[in-house]
C-alpha cells in the first residue's frame, strides 16, 4: 500500500531535494510549512536558499494540476509514481488527543498545526509517516500515537564511520620484505584505495611495526618512518599524524578530510602542508582557508568594520595556527619571534599567497590551482559540502577538517553533517583520503579534556 509522508518544515530546510526523496508514496505538506518557509526565503544563508528552492518546486507542480487534490512527483521526476498535496489542520486541531496534550492558544502553534495534519491524514486508514528532524516533535508525534522518522537520505552510522586505517598481524618476514622492496600486493588486506595498514609483526616483538597505504594500483606502499622528517617545521607526533601528511602531501589524492577531538592537529597539518606545497614546492598558487560562520553559544551581534575586519573574529583560530607554523614552529617562541610570525602571516595575505574567506561568499565561484582548506566543516550540510567541493578547479586540492562531536549547528548531528557524510560516501575512491586522528596532542590538560568532557 502506498503510503502518505508528511514532512516538517526542518526537513525541506535540511534538503529542498526532500520531496523527490518518497518517489513511490505520496507527500503531504502542511499549510504551517508554507507560512514557515516564507519566513526563511529572504536569508541568505543555506537554509534561506533551500526555502526559496522548495517553492520554486512547489510552484512548478502547480502548473500540473490543484496541489490541494495532489500533483503526481512525476512532473519533478520521471521514476516517481507519487503525488504531493498541501493541506491544512483542518478539524484534526479539535481532536480529543491533541486538545489533552495542548491546551489554550498553543494549540494553534504551527508545530500543533503540522501534528493535525498528520494527525487528519491518519483518519485514511492509509500508513502515515512523520518525518521531522526536530527530536522534541518527534517525541510529541509519537505521544499521539503517530508513526515518526527522521529524515535519514543524507545520514550516516557515525560510530562506524570509516577511519582510514586498519591494523593487522603479518609475519616479520612480510614487513622485512616492504622494507626492502616499498610495496608488495595487497589483495589479502582487502584495502580500499588510500586506507591504510598498520603492520604489527606476529613473533610479539614491537619494533618492527610499519605503516602502508594502499594504493590505487592495489598495492601496499611503505610509509616511511623519517624520525627527523618536519612538514614547515613540525613533525608528525603519532601514526595518524603520519597518515594525515602522506595524504596532505600526496597530489594525486585531490580531496582529503581529517576528523579528530580538539587538539589532534587537524588544522595545524592541513596549514604546515598547504605552506609546503604552496610556497615551497610551489605546486599551487596560493592557499584558499574557510570556515562556517558560526558562533559557540550566543553570538556577540554586530562587528563593525569591513569584510576582511569581520572575518578577522572568525579567523582568528587560523591566525593561532598560523602565527605557530610561520615562527618556525616552536612552542616556546618569545614576542619577538611571535611578532615576526604575524607579520610573515600579513605579507602572505598582502602578496595574495594566503586568502581567507567565508564560506557564504564560496558560491558561485572557481577555484583553480589552489590548496583549499574548510576548517570546523562539521558544521556543515552535504549539501554545503558538494557546493563547496564543485567549486574545485583544475590543480586544486580541498581538504576538511572538523570533529562531528562539537557541532554547532541546530539543524545538524554527528550523522546527518556534511563531513560524516563525505567520509563515508567518497571512502574508496582513488582520488580521496581519509583519517581520523585519535590523540590529543595540544597538551596533556588539552588530551584530559577530550577524553573525560
Amino acid at each position: 500500500m502506498i503510503k502518505i509522508f508528511v514532512l516538517d518544515t526542518n526537513v525541506l530546510l535540511h534538503s529542498a531535494g526532500s520531496i523527490e526523496s518518497f518517489q513511490d508514496n505520496d507527500v503531504v505538506i502542511p499549510m504551517a510549512v508554507l507560512e514557515e518557509l516564507d519566513k526563511f526565503k529572504k536569508s541568505q544563508d543555506e537554509l534561506g536558499r533551500n526555502a526559496r528552492q522548495v517553492i520554486r518546486r512547489l510552484d512548478a507542480l502547480r502548473e500540473f494540476g490543484s496541489l490541494a487534490e495532489g500533483v503526481s512527483l512525476a512532473n519533478l521526476h520521471s521514476q516517481a509514481t507519487g503525488k504531493l498535496s498541501i493541506a491544512a489542520a483542518g478539524d484534526a486541531l479539535q481532536d480529543p488527543r491533541l486538545m489533552q496534550f495542548f491546551i489554550g492558544e498553543n494549540r494553534f502553534s504551527p508545530d500543533n498545526r503540522i501534528l493535525a495534519v498528520a494527525l487528519d491524514m491518519s483518519r485514511s486508514g492509509r500508513e502515515v509517516i512523520f518525518i521531522s528532524k526536530d527530536i522534541n516533535l518527534r517525541l510529541k508525534a509519537d505521544a499521539l500515537g503517530l508513526k515518526v522518522m527522521d529524515y535519514e537520505r543524507e545520514k550516516v552510522r557515525y560510530d562506524d564511520l570509516y577511519c582510514g586505517f586498519k591494523e593487522f598481524d603479518v609475519s616479520p618476514m612480510l614487513i622485512e620484505q616492504l622494507n626492502k622492496n616499498s610495496d608488495v600486493p595487497s589483495e589479502e588486506f582487502k584495502l580500499l584505495p588510500n586506507e591504510f595498514a598498520v603492520l604489527k609483526p606476529n613473533d610479539g616483538s614491537q619494533r618492527g611495526i610499519a605503516l602502508a597505504r594502499n594504493t590505487a594500483a592495489g598495492r601496499l606502499q611503505l610509509v616511511p618512518a623519517k624520525p627527523d622528517w618536519r612538514v614547515w617545521s613540525i613533525g608528525a607526533r603519532n601514526k595518524e599524524q603520519r597518515m594525515a601528511f602522506e595524504l596532505l602531501l600526496e597530489p594525486e589524492i585531490v580531496l582529503v578530510s581529517l576528523v579528530g577531538t580538539a587538539g589532534t592537529g587537524k588544522t595545524l597539518l592541513a596549514l604546515a602542508a598547504a605552506l609546503e606545497s604552496t610556497l615551497h614546492e610551489n605546486r599551487y598558487e596560493k592557499i584558499l582557508v574557510s570556515r562556517p560562520i558560526i558562533p559557540l553559544g550566543n553570538d556577540i551581534g554586530y562587528l563593525p568594520g569591513d569584510k576582511a575586519e569581520k572575518l578577522n573574529n572568525w579567523m582568528q583560530p587560523i591566525f593561532d595556527n598560523l602565527d605557530l607554523l610561520m615562527s618556525s614552529g616552536s612552542p616556546r617562541r618569545n614576542a619577538r619571534s611571535a611578532s615576526s610570525g604575524g607579520s610573515r602571516v600579513e605579507n602572505l595575505l598582502n602578496t595574495n599567497r594566503l586568502e581567507l574567506e567565508a564560506l557564504t561568499y564560496i558560491r558561485g565561484r572557481s577555484i583553480p590551482r589552489q590548496f583549499v582548506i574548510v576548517d570546523e566543516a562539521q558544521n556543515l550540510t552535504p549539501h554545503e559540502v558538494k557546493t563547496i567541493i564543485s567549486r574545485a578547479g583544475e590543480g586544486t586540492k580541498i581538504v576538511l577538517t572538523g570533529d562531528p562531536e562539537q557541532i554547532d549547528n541546530p539543524y545538524l548531528d554527528a550523522s546527518s553533517n556534511g563531513l560524516s557524510y563525505l567520509v563515508e560516501r567518497f571512502k574508496g575512491n582513488p582520488l580521496y583520503g581519509h583519517v581520523t586522528l585519535k590523540r590529543s596532542e595540544r597538551s596533556p590538560l588539552a588530551a584530559l579534556a577530550a577524553k573525560l568532557l
